[in-house]
């Protein structure tokens, strides 16, 4: 059963006005409200949730004007908000349709009165029963819940709404995933939810929920995940601070939830799309079903991963994160031996990573990954670093956009920078044994450029206890052990990487570690001289 004080997030995130169409199309835009997207020419535009619910509000009464009062009570719900934050969202949708202050084509500002949606609707005949293609559209849905005052205490109710807002902010940069913002105050005693329920009425496949506790000078923050469909837990976990703290404790729960769950989400929509009968795949789940084949790391995976990309590609030209992971497969090659013709496989990643860059161009994991492609296989250090910073101004919590941003600054030589996102990601996704791989290894070779050689070696280990057949963490053990007086412990990895690259040698180190540096090359061409490897 579903709490009354929840029947007004079911009214407002279904838009149960029967009477209202769920597609709005003005001008080259069409807004739809049951999926909660907005498309404009170039398809999908990417949206806060609190942008959307303004554009939304301004259009479902552009029959009147609407004061700055009607705009706080129905998206921000009566909290108090500064005028320069009404100001941002209200400039950011009129960015979104192509408006601005000066021209007020499609949104009016009344001076003293208030605003008004002037633009022409074009409404359909009858009710809208089939959704608007988008890109990928069988993308994931997620709802947060407003998070539980449990202590009662109604000065917390500000945190909890904050915390909520901040998640919201926060998820709403994942282009993959669609989220619904929560709408109403649930107290301690309304928690007893039926989630299965409630994730067929909102339409959502997974519920994101959460506590807050005061004690004395201390805050307790909880989070769950759930599949809706199954009522299945994903995630769980719980967060401490001190309320003299209470705005960085806010950030990083919200760093720590979003970096924790988008993983999760992840596998389960790999799991979800391997359910599917192959006749039924659509753009989206090849490219879920290419990322599971990414991840496993073997050679017949990497040429499967790239096989559905691609497949992923043809079903939909402008998937900017499937030209970006397809790139990476080119990536995963360089970085295991696998390539058998580099000239063309370059040349083939340079591709793919361009057209991830120009079609995605607000996507964070296609420019990350346009950007590790970029400096690794193609070796252009300078362009593949602004892409992953490009890409962390979008989502700062993409922990694989820190774990790129590190190797790439290993390249380039700055090892205090790759020192930090290594550790930044590790933070946002402790758990992912990939991300932990690549952050190890990054480690190492932080150790390594410094000159500390024993700390390089015993990361480098740690990373290759997890993977035992990866080049660049055996390369980087081998030359460690080299340089620190043990040329037994360096012999025995070298006899590794020959066994997976016989064709490799001193020679090679050239196109396989892109240093911009030529004396980082050249140290780890000494270690690994040392440590046996042919010239």
């Amino acid at each position: 059963m579903i709490p009354a004080d929840l029947t007004s997030i079911l009214e407002l995130l279904t838009l149960q006005d029967r009477d209202r169409p769920l597609l709005l199309s003005f001008d080259n835009f069409v807004l739809d409200a049951a999926r909660r997207e907005l498309r404009g020419p170039e398809g999908l535009i990417a949206l806060e949730p609190q942008v959307f619910d303004l554009l939304t509000y301004l259009i479902r009464n552009r029959d009147r004007v609407v004061t700055r009062d009607d705009i706080l009570s129905a998206v921000w719900h009566g909290r108090a908000v500064s005028d320069s934050t009404l100001a941002t969202r209200i400039n950011a949708v009129r960015s979104a349709i192509g408006d601005s202050g000066e021209a007020q084509r499609l949104i009016k500002t009344l001076p003293r009165r208030g605003l008004r949606f002037v633009g022409t609707i074009r409404e359909p005949a009858g009710p809208a029963t089939t959704p608007v293609p988008t890109t990928s559209s069988d993308r994931p849905t997620i709802a947060v819940l407003p998070f539980a005052n449990i202590g009662g205490d109604p000065r917390q109710d500000y945190f909890a709404a904050g915390m909520v807002e901040e998640i919201i902010t926060a998820l709403s940069r994942l282009r993959w995933l669609s989220v619904i913002a929560s709408r109403s105050r649930v107290t301690g005693t309304d928690r007893d939810i039926d989630i299965k329920q409630l994730g067929r009425e909102l339409g959502v496949r997974y519920v994101l929920e959460g506590s807050v506790r005061k004690a004395a000078r201390r805050i307790r923050i909880s989070g769950r995940l759930v599949e809706a469909s199954t009522g299945t837990h994903l995630w769980a976990d719980r967060f401490d601070g001190a309320l003299e703290d209470i705005f960085d404790l806010q950030d990083q729960v919200t760093a720590s939830v979003v970096g924790a769950i988008a993983p999760r989400l992840g596998k389960a929509e790999i799991a979800r799309s391997r359910r599917k009968p192959t006749d039924s795949l659509d753009a989206y789940d090849y490219f879920l079903r290419g990322m599971a084949h990414l991840h496993r790391w073997t050679r017949h995976d990497s040429d499967e991963a790239l096989r559905h990309f691609q497949r992923a590609i043809a079903l939909d030209p402008d998937f900017a994160p499937a030209y970006g992971l397809a790139g990476r497969c080119y990536s995963q090659r360089k970085a295991c031996g696998w390539v058998s013709d580099r000239r063309p496989e370059t040349k083939e990643a340079e591709r793919l990573a361009r057209l991830a860059t120009a079609l995605g161009r607000d996507d964070a994991i296609a420019l990350c990954t346009a950007g590790i492609v970029l400096a690794y296989v193609v070796g252009n250090l300078a362009e593949g670093d602004a892409l992953v910073d490009q890409a962390l101004g979008l989502d700062p919590n993409l922990a694989w956009a820190w774990v790129f941003g590190s190797w790439v600054k290993i390249w380039r030589g700055e090892v205090d920078a790759a020192f930090e996102r290594a550790a930044r990601a590790q933070r946002l996704s402790p758990h992912d044994p990939e991300v932990l791989f690549f952050t190890q290894t990054a480690t190492a070779y932080c150790h390594f450029l410094a000159g500390r050689y024993d700390e390089a070696a015993s990361w480098a280990e740690t990373a290759i206890r997890q993977w035992p057949d990866i080049l660049i963490s055996l390369c980087v053990a081998a030359a460690s052990h080299a340089l620190a007086g043990r040329p037994g412990e360096a012999r025995q990895f070298v006899i590794t990487v020959r066994r997976l690259d016989p064709g490799l040698r001193l020679s090679d180190l050239a196109a396989l570690f892109p240093f911009g540096r030529p004396r980082d090359r050249l140290l780890l061409a000494d270690g690994l001289r040392k440590a046996g490897l042919a010239a």
